[in-house]
């Protein structure tokens, strides 16, 4: 399985933040056949090992977790009112698909929207609220209390779609993207030896507060670490301050949660190797693990790098399948790199 079949698998899979076991088995699948070790925790986070010389710890993290909704009212008609889980914008969930995973794993419903023909002029010119949404199953009223209870799992009806120009499109890009980079590091890493015992961490729940990489990162004290997240692609919409290209090659992210040495290597490291890559700037702590993971235990050096994406938090998030080979080309130089350096002089800022 090449890096964009395990992208598009995990992609198309269930992983909403507390729900992330299907997503999880198919990571674990794929870690099996590269990693010395793999091992689950209570939150579950998915962490495998590939040994090094023991020179030093890197922990990789990338989060597994997906945004969703569940079930918070059924309605004397049988309709279902929802709630989410992480942050939807409720403008991008009018006339979507959805699956309702209550006693019968799955029920198909949509989420419907008044008609232009009978919309008020005033009701046209404001956006619908998340409690005003309502999901049609077609069952009546005593159908849907016998297959739906409140508190059901409910997740968007969409699978992966590959564009033009190596670039794809789906749900949950943030962040099953970070976890795909993983299949190019490991590849470029067969049979080479290095210094450090790698982590490989997919971390639960970072959707809802950065929770699992709070945890993991509290079992593997890591010397070094590198997130993998998503970053704001430039597009048609809004403001393009921030933004980086979508192509144009990974995000390497300096501010003040980043280590200054590990900013200043990975851009050396992918000059270096020609790997294309562009900058982004977080002058706090950015929204990700990494602000976990820097503050956790003793801390640890912490880096991130981002994979420009459209659409962020919709169910077509875009990229394309160059920036993320490219941030997996990098993770694996850096790792190769490393066998040259003195662990404790690297941390001493």
């Amino acid at each position: 399985m090449n890096t964009k079949e395990f992208l598009i698998k995990m992609s198309n899979a269930v992983g909403v933040s507390g729900y992330e076991a299907e997503r999880a088995e198919i990571i674990i699948e794929y870690l099996k056949s590269f990693c010395d070790e793999i091992s689950t925790d209570k939150i579950g986070n998915v962490i495998g090992i590939k040994k090094g010389k023991g020179k030093g710890k890197l922990m990789l993290s990338a989060h597994m977790d997906e945004i969703g909704l569940m079930v918070s009212h059924i309605d004397e008609q049988g309709f279902l009112g929802v709630t989410q889980i992480g942050g939807f914008d409720q403008r991008t969930l009018l006339a979507h698909e959805v699956v309702i995973h209550g006693k019968k794993d799955k029920v198909y419903g949509i989420i419907g929207i008044k008609p232009p023909h009978i919309t008020t002029p005033e009701e046209a010119k404001k956006s619908i609220k998340l409690e005003h949404l309502l999901i049609d199953t077609g069952y009546d009223v005593e159908e849907v209390k016998e297959l739906i209870s409140i508190g059901d799992l409910i997740t968007i009806n969409r699978q992966v779609v590959e564009l033009k120009n190596n670039r794809i499109a789906g749900k949950c890009m943030d962040d099953t993207a970070g976890i795909a980079t993983y299949a190019t590091i490991l590849e470029r890493l067969k049979g080479f030896d290095h210094d450090l015992d790698i982590y490989f961490v997919a971390s639960a729940q970072e959707e809802v507060g950065v929770r699992g990489a709070q945890v993991a990162a509290q079992h593997i004290e890591p010397d070094l670490a590198i997130v993998l997240e998503v970053g704001f692609g430039k597009s048609s919409e809004g403001s393009d301050d921030g933004k980086c290209l979508v192509g144009e090659g990974v995000e390497i992210v300096t501010g003040v949660n980043i280590h200054r040495k590990m900013f200043k290597t990975l851009k050396e490291v992918a000059k270096k190797n020609g790997i294309k890559h562009q900058v982004t700037v977080y002058a706090g702590m950015t929204p990700t693990d990494c602000r976990a993971i820097q503050v956790t235990g003793k801390g640890a050096a912490t880096s991130l790098l981002q994979i420009p994406t459209r659409y962020m938090h919709t169910s077509v998030e875009t990229l394309s399948m160059d920036d993320v080979e490219a941030t997996g080309r990098l993770i694996a130089e850096f790792i190769i790199n490393f066998n040259n350096c003195d662990l404790e002089e690297f941390l001493c800022l």
